[in-house]
């Protein structure tokens, strides 16, 4: 037997088993519809999350805190709570504020100081209303320093649900959507190869996309391991990459 035709099969036998890894990544995707309207990704790493919020409005008291770093999709859950519970949005940067109301209310990023005394107004308020209160924020109330004590013993006591960082599966599945939103058709050996590589943050998930549909269209040619090879270094030069 030619040697060179046992290295071909076991060329073509590894190929193999990667680009099952790769399908099997591409596959391994769950969606949850929010409300019929919204998909909500979900993975080992924001399954917790998922579970307490879909208890509204059996919540044990009226708070719950969404804790994880920037871009792990506490607001993006925060909102489809939002749509689900008909609740307000109190944005502490200034784009959207509320009264003390009856309503539900979502708090995001509740991270200076300043507006403390408005969140624990309508922390009572929606305590006092019998409804609730959801904020997301990327440190536990019991570590802020420098903040309001009663608001922070309030929502220190509040169920703290963790939201981690993007594992490989949920990184991957977002990829696979933002690939769609663009009309881009990714094979699932370039979906692996990416996730491999790549740093597991949303916002590096959508400049790596943006990046590489750019690529593809100024090549005129489908988007490849070699292309993705290309645009990965290119943003590793430039440290773009997060």
């Amino acid at each position: 037997m030619d040697p060179s035709d046992g290295r071909s099969r076991r060329k073509r036998a590894e190929r193999t088993v990667k680009r099952e890894r790769a399908e099997q990544l591409a596959l391994d995707l769950r969606y949850r519809a929010a409300m019929g309207r919204e998909d909500f990704l979900i993975s080992p790493s924001n399954v917790d999350a998922v579970t307490w919020v879909d208890k509204w409005p059996d919540w044990p008291g009226p708070a719950l805190v969404l804790v994880g770093p920037a871009g792990c999709g506490k607001t993006h859950l925060g909102q489809v709570w939002r749509k689900q519970a008909d609740a307000a949005m109190f944005d502490p940067a200034g784009r959207d504020a509320v009264s003390p109301t009856d309503a539900p209310v979502f708090v995001d990023a509740p991270d200076e100081p300043r507006y403390d005394e408005d969140i624990f107004h309508l922390f009572n308020a929606t305590a006092a209303a019998g409804t609730h209160l959801l904020v997301a924020t990327r440190t536990p109330p019991a570590q802020w320093e420098g903040r309001l004590p009663d608001l922070k013993s309030r929502l220190g006591a509040a169920p703290n649900i963790r939201i981690h960082a993007p594992d490989e599966t949920l990184i991957a599945a977002v990829m696979v959507k933002m690939f769609a939103d663009q009309q881009m058709d990714v094979g699932a050996d370039v979906l692996a190869y990416l996730v491999n590589r790549m740093d597991r943050s949303f916002e590096a998930a959508r400049v790596l996309v943006t990046r590489l549909n750019n690529a593809s269209l100024a090549a005129k040619r489908g988007i490849t391991v070699p292309l993705a090879r290309d645009v990965l270094e290119t943003l590793a030069s430039f440290g773009q990459e997060n």
